[in-house]
């Protein structure tokens, strides 16, 4: 992040972004012009945050975040009335949109092609941001290859009477495994209840056969530590008090919310890259929010920077997987 910080970022952010305005039209780079709404408008009322206050947050981030989003299918999630509001998904990019926005054609099993958006730019994110989108969902695979993900990816969920504790115990001895097998790990808060981690991988297995990996290294952990974790997806059928290893967010077309990514929950917490010594000594999902995550990037930078192609390492999937599928 720039050495100005996070109070110089948040500066520019407030000026590009007006605070005592309702609407608000922009202008960034090359003649691109973004159409503000509703800036005023309470999105957490408790908090006495507004939507500005949620777009600024962006901007202040954007030049971390940005990386993480470039030529990936975006699943919109859509507050009209803020966090504590009703939500709906929208997948593809509405009309009116602006000529220059990316998009992302993919077809799906039905024959139908959907035009996802991509957030490839600052006038990208704030276009999408301003229709409501709190969090943000990417796809794992980049638009150039849908069906071949470039990292698979752990969602530990506390299942019921499981506490966050339970939660970072299991994160800890997912990476032990994963750290035996010699395989790169990087943690983030979800934001909401849990936490992720995902693995860089290269490019070739497809999206099932990743699924696939991913779900026989899950059965076996939490066949290892069965009063921590579990991998039974039917609610109804999960024992109390486990963690679930959900594997199925490696699917094709699944999403999860990304890397710095704002969630609607009652303290606006943030999805934050951590540290493995940050989840021993204990964290919370309240510990990263959007009114300190700025600050945080600023002082530590982008945790998560090596996951982002072409970096290296990356694990080679392809001895692990199942060719025939």
């Amino acid at each position: 992040m720039p050495s100005r910080g996070a109070r110089g970022l948040a500066d520019a952010a407030a000026k590009l972004i007006p605070k005592d305005v309702d609407e608000a039209t922009v202008a960034i780079g090359k003649g691109r012009q973004v159409h503000l709404t509703n800036l005023r408008k309470l999105f957490w009322p408790a908090l006495g945050l507004t939507k500005g206050d949620l777009i600024r947050y962006y901007v202040t981030v954007s030049p971390l975040l940005l990386p993480h989003l470039e030529n990936r299918a975006m699943v919109m999630r859509r507050y009209p009335d803020g966090a504590e509001g009703k939500s709906f998904f929208m997948k593809r990019a509405p009309t009116p949109r602006p000529t220059w926005l990316a998009l992302c054609k993919i077809t799906h099993a039905s024959g139908n092609v959907i035009d996802f958006p991509m957030i490839q730019d600052l006038p990208a994110l704030l276009w999408v941001v301003n229709l409501g989108c709190i969090d943000l969902n990417q796809w794992y695979a980049r638009c150039d290859d849908v069906d071949r993900p470039d990292y698979l990816h752990f969602d530990l969920d506390p299942g019921p009477g499981a506490r966050f504790e339970h939660v970072c115990e299991s994160a800890l001895r997912l990476n032990e495994a994963l750290a035996a097998l010699k395989f790169p790990t990087y943690a983030k808060t979800t934001g909401s209840r849990g936490i992720h981690i995902y693995v860089p991988i290269v490019r070739g297995p497809t999206q099932h056969q990743v699924w696939q990996f991913a779900k026989r290294l899950a059965v076996e952990i939490a066949h290892h530590h069965p009063q921590l974790m579990t991998v039974e997806y039917r609610v109804a059928k999960r024992p109390k008090g486990r963690v679930v290893i959900d594997y199925n967010q490696n699917a094709w077309g699944r999403t999860l919310a990304s890397i710095y990514s704002v969630r609607p929950t009652p303290r606006a917490a943030v999805s934050t890259p951590v540290t493995w010594r940050e989840i021993s000594a204990g964290i919370t999902i309240e510990d990263f929010r959007i009114d300190n995550v700025p600050a945080r990037l600023a002082r530590r930078g982008d945790l998560w920077a090596d996951v982002l192609p072409p970096k290296k390492p990356r694990v080679d999937l392809a001895s692990y997987v199942d060719a025939s599928n």
